[in-house]
């Protein structure tokens, strides 16, 4: 198994240590021959190997598939998705060998099907015999094909700073209200000026990224829980909508628990620093942490961890329902290898998630037995395991579920940026929340007439 770089010219463009070659070292594909000769794919990916694992990954494939080798290709070496896609685009239009695809967010992944990247998987899952809504958590159905399946499962959580919510008489939730975690961050809020900690930090929305923080009351729910609904109109009328703003405008201007958005911005801080850095006694963030949760050398814990669910909106509401995020594995429409694709995406978000032993798997073959080792196992990665609540982080990732997904609209990075534009203007008090509502109605249908 080749590792190489970033593919495409414009390798050392703020790329990693190995990226600035002049591109990449990937043989072109072969096409599938009878018998045992061999097949070479190629597999263009965001992820990294610190973050991925794919030298042991791999290896395990090709060990249960030796007629097959990949070849992996990584698209920035540190992990930065926007950097990656450019180059993913790229690579596509230089009419590079491609065969594995991964998108790491449903607009990105839907925006590729739209400009006919990706090829629809439906044969050969009908020949397999299963349907990926039953085997997986994530359905990954778009305009009623399957072009994806999808790999880890990262529902979304709240890290806490089980350190400071001992010294401030405060339990680790294992189910909570919006009203709850406001108290909390009021609560966890201390000191004046430069050496102010508050209870928590939002990261986003950010460049139209980051939206899950635009989501905060929408989050909790079966169904109905994006900004555009699933007959395609739109969603900011509904009540939810509303809380999330109320509870971002709460927290931030009259609580002020919660970090200014414009230091965000201005300092260019991350979330990453306001937690391990304890700036910050509680985080809203994807479980994709979970790697990192007992400390890293870039980021090392000194002080105890514990995680909790996603508050809901009233104590009587079905709990466990969160964003998740999954990564969506993908054949490339130009794959000459499209069957050896296939056999190594169906491998990988299956028995290879369990080899990478990296993240929580979105297929269903996993059994809640196995969670306790599979989270020993990821935590065993990091410095001070034993300073993370493992309980805690165990009931919250086995009782957490993804709602139901509304595909997204190839246009979904347009409205995106317009939510992103709207909402800057009510958190710098250029307009209120009735007039942020009606700004997103005009310009969000604006652009849905403008693709029908």
């Amino acid at each position: 198994m080749a590792l190489t770089g970033c593919a495409g010219n414009n390798g050392g463009n703020n790329g990693g240590t190995n990226s600035g070659n002049g591109g990449s070292s990937a043989a072109p594909s072969e096409s599938p021959k009878a018998g045992d000769e061999q097949v070479t794919i190629q597999l263009h990916t965001f992820g990294n190997e610190a973050t991925y694992n794919w030298t042991k990954t791999i290896a395990a494939f090709e060990e249960a598939n030796p007629n097959i080798k990949v070849n992996v290709n990584v698209l920035s070496e540190k992990g930065d998705t926007q950097e990656a896609l450019q180059k993913l685009d790229l690579a596509a239009s230089s009419n590079e060998a491609m065969d594995v695809l991964m998108f790491s967010d449903p607009a990105s992944y839907a925006q590729r099907v739209g400009l006919g990247m990706v090829a629809p998987l439906d044969e050969f899952i009908t020949a397999d015999g299963y349907k990926v809504s039953e085997d997986y958590k994530v359905d990954t159905t778009l305009n009623g094909k399957v072009y994806a399946l999808p790999g880890k499962f990262n529902p979304w959580y709240v890290l806490l700073n089980k350190t400071k919510l001992a010294e401030a008489g405060l339990e680790v939730p294992t189910d909570w209200t919006w009203d709850d975690f406001t108290t909390y961050a009021k609560t966890l809020t201390t000191g004046e000026g430069a050496s102010k900690t508050y209870g928590t930090y939002f990261h986003g929305p950010q460049n139209g990224g980051w939206m899950e923080f635009m989501k905060l009351a929408l989050a909790n729910q079966a169904d109905n829980t994006e900004f555009l609904k699933e007959d395609g109109t739109m969603n900011f009328d509904n009540p939810l909508f509303r809380k999330t703003l109320e509870l971002r405008v709460q927290m931030e201007k009259t609580d002020q628990s919660a970090t200014p958005y414009t230091d965000m911005l201005s300092q260019k801080l991350h979330y990453r620093n306001q937690f391990f850095n304890q700036a910050v006694g509680m985080i809203m963030i994807g479980s994709w942490m979970n790697t990192e949760l007992g400390g890293t050398d870039q980021f090392p814990l000194n002080f105890e961890v514990a995680v909790a669910p996603i508050p809901k909106n009233n104590a009587s509401d079905e709990g466990g329902y969160t964003m998740v995020t999954t990564d969506y594995v993908a054949v490339a429409e130009s794959s000459k290898n499209k069957e050896a694709a296939y056999k190594f995406v169906r491998w990988y978000t299956t028995d290879g998630q369990i080899a990478q032993g990296k993240n929580i798997p979105a297929w269903n073959g996993v059994d809640q037995s196995q969670m306790a080792s599979i989270i020993d196992i990821i935590l065993g990665g990091t410095k001070n395991p034993e300073k993370v609540d493992k309980a805690s982080l165990i009931n919250t990732l086995s009782n957490a579920k993804s709602s139901k997904i509304i595909p997204p609209v190839t246009y979904q990075s347009e409205v995106y940026k317009v939510i992103n534009e709207e909402y800057e203007k009510l958190i710098y008090d250029q307009q209120d929340i009735d007039q942020t509502i009606a700004a997103l109605n005009d310009r969000v249908q604006k652009i849905i007439d403008a693709n029908k």
